[in-house]
């Protein structure tokens, strides 16, 4: 007895002595971490990375930018069979712990004993999780783990148990890219929290410990296993009944990927706000939650990028098939896998489905797709694939399906509006489109180019191309501020000027329809889109004058010729640069620049920018107090942060979002301030309101009886516009408004080739504008500026543009500036008096 009491007492003071000693060691070990250790005050105002989103003026996700899914969400907000999936799987004590579960250490120090220094998982509660996740690497050092259990302790000591929870539930990585319950939810299941069942929830849980190999869709087998026993776990902590245990447990797993639902495509502006955005606000742009809202038109856009894809595509059918995308060689007892297999690597572009052809007949072509599905097609889906012969010739319409496709090609399919195939090709032709609003330069649609993942370049604010005739307008508002009017006389006849660098030493252009009108007014002039004509009136009134005038319309001197070519249209202009010139016809003579972010907020949704567009406010108190005349805009307008855009285009280079005030605070416009607080920024006055006028009447005729006399067909009085070609067909434009939008078109290949003979811009491009203009301005009424005063209407002689009798059997009508009317008139009685006495000069 008496040794057994000494061996008892030996056996305490060993076990009090190594209790002090385990205590000094724990003590010695945090005073030396302790300096070492992060504050962990940060987690109470910590935040998550959340990606950038994009949206359209009415709420439309555009884009999503950002390396992780995370929806942030409140722990009040989590429902509670989430949560206690979550902590029977991870740590069903959490709301009873220190923050340390000493019981799960020491298991975990016995496996390392038992095992020889096997550093097994276990032992970590949620805390530890956070304290690792947040503060540590993700390395099993002894010393890491030290410093975990000693973090966990000081954020139990500052955050309450549902605060570490929230943390927990939106930090941890659930797999494919998911931080984050609610991202999670999203991604695997398309739902938002309050949605998941019970057995949705266990598999949210189960995919915690291990997210890149059990999660929902990359391991099903191993992530039941595990979502059953983390359900029979949540059974025996009484957080589900058993009906409710066996109906999880007989749940299937249906799971699948549900990508951020993209409602609005629309990927050039998109691309065109991340760059202004990491300009703007630097790299953190992309992980702290802003919302970009742009000033796009959800259904404008829908229409442009409908627009541009069949206009692209009605160009290339005309022009013919080029054959298959490739071809593979098929055995004879090919299947569907060898089929599918062959198909792999291609995508779908732009609703042209990929399509690998089996079997080809006489009367009709077997087609696999690569969602499995086998469709047919006849003579009648291919009818209009003639043979490529080059840029102005086809061959003959095919008679027989297999004169088309061969066993083995690999091709595209589209379904037409009865739900039909039909045969179908990628264009190689690209094209662009740019509409804005004349008021304020709001960007409302934007396409760059056929399909954005084939392209990147966007054509509609980087291309640099001629505008051709369409840059005309702009020369005819030159010569009437110079003294011109549109019934002055032009001769269009044949001209040969000195040009060393053509062969013969001689620069002789011609009309695109290589005939000859002789003396005619400027309206016919312009309505018939006389080169010649535009070329004698550029060197009337002087090429230094023409060019530093249209500089009025933003173009930068140096994109203007020095020459008499001009007047052709030879300038390098993008889509947007023209839909802002032509905005200042559309507005009253004012040079509005485009800008596309109207706002930027924050995570929690408040304002961190707010866009300040210069607005023609015609109507606004500020604009007519204002009595200045039209003139050149100011040199230091492009430093106006709104004015990023227009330069852009030709720079190539991304432009800033919208404006700010001197000062550094930005402001809205003053028509969204219901107080009236801040006075609208004013655009440069550019153009006189009858110089306007009379360029405007002059494109409507275009419409009415010109090149652009299709659009009669939208059956609206108020629109303006102007065709565009330039030589060999490279590019094709048409530009032209109302009062309430302003959109460029522009067809061409980026290899600068021809678009085939008889490709002019009313062929080409007019059915894109029409298309788009004629849904966006449905229902809508006229919008357009009414006369200004001093406007006359005077009946003069359709052949001399003269002053003439009501009785003149010739006579119509015709816009003049009324102090124009009597020298004209005296030209007119002084041109009588000439005929009258054609000898009195002797």
């Amino acid at each position: 007895m008496r040794i057994f009491k000494r061996l008892l007492r030996w056996a305490l003071i060993l076990a009090f002595t190594g209790f002090l000693l385990a205590v000094l060691a724990v003590g010695v070990a945090y005073w030396l971490v302790a300096p070492r250790l992060p504050s962990v005050a940060v987690l109470k105002d910590y935040h998550m990375q959340v990606p950038l989103r994009v949206e359209t003026a009415d709420g439309k996700l555009i884009a999503s930018f950002g390396e992780t899914r995370r929806i942030p969400v409140a722990i009040t907000d989590v429902p509670d069979n989430l949560k206690h999936a979550v902590l029977s799987a991870e740590d069903a004590e959490f709301y009873h712990h220190p923050g340390v579960d000493w019981r799960g250490i020491a298991r975990a120090g016995w496996h390392v004993v038992i095992t020889g220094g096997d550093k097994g998982p276990g032992g970590s509660t949620i805390t530890q999780q956070v304290a690792r996740n947040f503060f540590l690497s993700p390395e099993k050092l002894y010393s890491r783990k030290l410093t975990e259990i000693f973090i966990a302790l000081r954020i139990e000591h500052e955050l309450s148990k549902d605060q570490i929870l929230e943390l927990y539930l939106n930090k941890m990585f659930l797999g494919h890219r998911s931080y984050g319950v609610a991202a999670a939810a999203s991604y695997y299941y398309g739902k938002t929290l309050d949605k998941l069942s019970i057995a949705q929830c266990a598999a949210i849980a189960s995919s915690f410990q291990l997210p890149s190999v059990v999660n929902p869709i990359s391991s099903p087998a191993r992530l039941l296993a595990r979502r059953n026993w983390v359900l029979g776990e949540m059974l025996r902590h009484r957080y589900i009944t058993e009906p409710q245990y066996q109906a999880a447990i007989a749940e299937p797993n249906d799971a699948a990927p549900h990508e951020a639902p993209i409602e609005v495509d629309a990927p050039y502006l998109a691309e065109m706000v991340r760059r202004q955005v990491l300009d703007r606000l630097g790299n953190d742009a992309l992980t702290e939650g802003y919302v970009v809202k742009t000033t796009v038109q959800s259904t404008r856009q829908r229409t442009a990028v409908e627009a541009v894809r069949n206009g692209l595509i009605v160009y290339d059918r005309r022009h013919g098939w080029r054959g298959p995308e490739a071809h593979q060689d098929l055995a004879a007892d090919a299947g569907q896998p060898d089929y599918a297999r062959a198909l792999a690597g291609y995508t779908d572009v732009s609703g042209l489905v990929s399509g690998l052809v089996t079997a080809s007949a006489a009367d009709s072509a077997s087609v696999f797709l690569a969602d499995g599905k086998s469709i047919r097609l006849d003579l009648a889906a291919v009818d209009w694939a003639r043979p490529y012969v080059n840029d102005s010739r086809t061959g003959p319409a095919p008679k027989q399906v297999d004169a088309v496709l061969k066993r083995g090609d690999i091709i595209r399919v589209s379904q037409d509006d009865k739900g039909g195939w039909q045969l179908a090709q990628i264009p190689a032709v690209q094209g662009a489109l740019a509409s804005i609003r004349p008021e304020d330069g709001a960007v409302e649609s934007l396409v760059g180019g056929f399909n954005f993942t084939r392209s990147k370049f966007n054509r509609a604010v980087m291309a640099a191309r001629q505008p051709g005739s369409s840059f005309k307008p702009y020369l005819y508002s030159a010569a009437f501020d110079h003294g011109f009017t549109p019934a002055s006389i032009i001769n269009d006849a044949p001209i040969a000027l000195p040009d060393p660098s053509r062969p013969g030493g001689l620069w002789t252009p011609n009309n695109d329809d290589d005939k000859f009108a002789g003396p005619m007014r400027l309206r016919e002039a312009l309505v018939q889109s006389k080169n010649l004509v535009s070329i004698r009136l550029l060197d009337a009134i002087g090429v230094r004058y023409a060019r530093e005038f249209i500089t009025r319309f933003g173009f930068p001197l140096d994109a203007l010729p020095p020459n008499l070519s001009m007047a052709l249209g030879t300038a390098s202009v993008s889509p947007i640069n023209m839909a802002r010139g032509y905005a200042v016809f559309a507005n009253g003579g004012y040079l509005v620049t485009p800008y596309f972010i109207s706002e930027i907020d924050d995570r929690s949704g408040k304002p961190v920018y707010l866009a300040s567009p210069a607005r023609a406010c015609s109507e606004c108190q500020e604009r007519l107090l204002e009595n200045t005349p039209p003139g050149p805009p100011p040199a230091d307008t492009g430093k106006h942060p709104a004015n990023g855009l227009a330069n852009a285009a030709s720079t190539a280079q991304p432009a800033s979002a919208g404006s700010a005030d001197d000062s550094g605070v930005e402001t809205l416009p003053a028509d969204a301030h219901g107080n009236g607080a801040h006075p609208p920024v004013l655009a440069p006055y550019v153009l006189g309101p009858r110089t306007d006028f009379l360029v405007t009447s002059l494109m409507k005729d275009v419409i009415l009886r010109g090149t652009g006399s299709a659009a009669k067909a939208l059956n609206r009085a108020d629109l303006a516009g102007k065709t565009g070609s330039t030589n060999d067909h490279r590019d094709a434009w048409f530009v032209g408004f109302n009062g309430d939008v302003s959109t460029a078109v522009w067809v061409g290949f980026d290899n600068y080739g021809s678009l085939g003979r008889g490709e002019f811009g009313a062929k080409a491009a007019l059915p894109i504008w029409m298309d788009y203009m004629g849904a966006v301005l449905k229902d809508t009424p006229l919008a357009s500026l009414p006369m200004p005063p001093g406007i006359a209407t005077v009946l003069i002689d359709r052949s001399s543009g003269l002053p003439t009798a009501p009785d003149d059997p010739n006579s119509m009508n015709e816009f003049f500036k009324v102090e124009d009317v009597d020298r004209l008139r005296s030209q007119a009685t002084q041109q009588q008096q000439d005929q009258q006495n054609p000898y009195n000069i002797f």
